[in-house]
């Protein structure tokens, strides 16, 4: 285990660093609504950073576009929003400003829509109209199925968004669901240089303002991939650490050093926090500590989406040393904070009363085990670093007899599917998932690098965690792509997408993996 424990170069010596651990076509109407491929990913010069969409609801839903090269009192932009793709059956629309105190960003809540349909929407400013962007509303009442893009995890510096671009070509999701690390704060060269692609970080230092975050969204929307993707479907994102910096908690980041000139962590907080919600098609929630992300949408009778915030809201300092156990477990400690944790153990209970069949968990941090071969935990940013908070759902789990919690998580920039039980080497059963009040799906990162650079070694490390946790039924720690989750009364299924590189644009892709979760069985098998 002596590479894996290797720390990183702002990291604690004692805490291991999560970075180390770490053939569709579209269909007519989709083409209809936004030409080809290329002419989608071809804005307009008002528009240079695309539409988005997303939180739909079953009768409204957020749709964001900025304005470029803004003025200085602000610009009118009307909205429409339409049942067809041509926009000759519109249903709302408007006008707004999009104010320079925003960054020329635009957000409207648009409402009046009728659930569970396909939308189009677009914008205008000064002439000029924007791509034509397509979402979804929510379903009500009876749902046969659904189907999400899980993503994570896209580094620019890395490589190409090629993920992004997959999701973007495909007609059958319902939402995409961002779990965070959607920007990067590194300066070039501190985590990825990406000059020799093209892609190297702006602005060139760490990002610390309110100017250098919004910078660096707009780097990141300028990838015409991640345009595609955003104009394509509505997303429902949270975010985790690197949107503000690298092992964030509640007052204050790994990564944040008030002596090196980076200001007081509050600041730099409130800085991040207010370019995310200016840049994300997400709806605006404040609270007593801060921004909430935390939030909960429903599908039908099918499946009630719930979105944690495991960063900012309410988390404890980390424990910086990971063999520290008393420590980990001290009184108090949470990795949500006492008011989520609350809102979460009812969110669960409401849902199972409700009848929802599904019920699907989308946060940051893996949640299950993850300790080395003497059962030491080995990254203490994870879940495993706040067991008490994690007992807490799976006492609620296993007393509320609450079945079909299916745990979704990015972060780790790899792939794993694990059954999650109290303790995997007692009362768990890895034959026949026995033991098992849940399951965990881990997508891979979009571009971020994997644990292993070598692919022998990732490789070798693949099979000894397969080895060494009972629990584990799956993981690839080679490979960059996005998983999608396919949900139908009787089955979850979760097939986990590769792309063929990030060193160039390619449309390659391959299935790596296909696990499922029949209904009320709680634990994983291979579909």
């Amino acid at each position: 285990m002596q590479t894996i424990l290797t720390t990183a170069a702002k990291g604690n010596n004692a805490m291991l660093s999560r970075r180390q651990l770490l053939s569709r076509g579209a269909t007519a109407a989709l083409l209809s609504a936004t030409g080809t491929a290329t002419e989608a990913r071809a804005p307009t010069e008002r528009f240079a950073h695309g539409v988005a969409s997303g939180d739909p609801l079953a009768n409204s839903v957020i749709l964001w576009t900025r304005i470029s090269g803004g003025s200085e009192r602000g610009d009118r932009v009307k909205w429409r929003i339409a049942a067809d793709p041509a926009m000759r059956q519109v249903v709302n629309g408007g006008e707004v400003t999009a104010l320079p105190w925003r960054d020329h960003c635009v957000k409207v809540d648009a409402d009046g829509l009728e659930d569970g349909r396909t939308w189009y929407y677009q914008f205008e400013c000064n002439g000029q109209k924007s791509p034509i962007g397509r979402t979804r509303t929510l379903p009500v009442g009876d749902v046969s199925a659904l189907r999400f893009a899980v993503v994570s995890c896209s580094n620019f510096p890395f490589g190409f968004f090629n993920a992004y671009g997959r999701i973007a070509a495909r007609e059958d999701l319902d939402a995409v669901l961002h779990l965070g690390d959607y920007i990067y704060e590194y300066a070039p060269g501190d985590y990825g240089d990406g000059s020799a692609i093209g892609r190297a970080h702006q602005p060139a230092h760490e990002i610390v303002t309110l100017a250098d975050y919004r910078q660096r969204h707009a780097q990141y929307r300028s990838d015409p991939d991640l345009r595609a993707a955003h104009q394509q479907h509505p997303w429902i994102t949270v975010w985790d650490d690197h949107e503000s910096a690298n092992n964030s908690w509640r007052d204050g980041a790994e990564n944040h050093q008030p002596a090196n000139g980076e200001g007081n962590w509050p600041d730099r907080r409130r800085a991040a926090e207010r370019a995310y919600f200016e840049w994300m098609p997400i709806r605006e929630h404040a609270g007593n500590r801060g921004a909430m992300t935390w939030r909960s949408f429903r599908f039908g009778t099918l499946c009630d989406l719930i979105m944690l915030d495991t960063r900012l809201w309410g988390r404890s300092e980390q424990v910086a040393n990971r063999l520290d156990d008393m420590a980990m477990n001290a009184s108090g400690r949470s990795i949500l904070g006492a008011d989520q944790q609350a809102w979460l153990a009812e969110e669960l209970r409401t849902s199972r009363r409700d009848g929802s069949r599904w019920r699907l968990l989308g946060q940051q941090c893996m949640f299950s085990q993850l300790l080395d071969a003497e059962r030491h935990v080995l990254n203490t940013d994870q879940w495993d670093g706040y067991p008490a908070s994690r007992a807490a759902i799976l006492d609620q789990l296993a007393a509320e007899q609450i079945d079909n919690t299916v745990i979704l998580t990015g972060d780790i920039h790899s792939a794993w599917a694990l059954d999650v039980t109290r303790d995997p080497w007692n009362g768990y059963d890895p034959q026949t998932g026995s033991g098992s009040l849940a399951v965990e799906l881990i997508t891979t990162s979009v571009t971020s690098p994997g644990p292993f650079g070598d692919e022998a070694k990732a490789l070798e490390y693949e099979n000894r965690f397969m080895t060494q946790l009972p629990h584990l039924r799956w993981t690839n720690f080679r490979q960059h792509g996005y998983l999608l989750v396919t949900l139908s009364a009787d089955t979850a299924q979760a097939d986990w997408w590769m792309v063929d590189t990030i060193a160039s644009r390619s449309e390659g892709e391959s299935l790596a993996r296909s696990m499922r979760i029949d209904n009320a069985s709680n634990c994983l098998a291979r579909a």
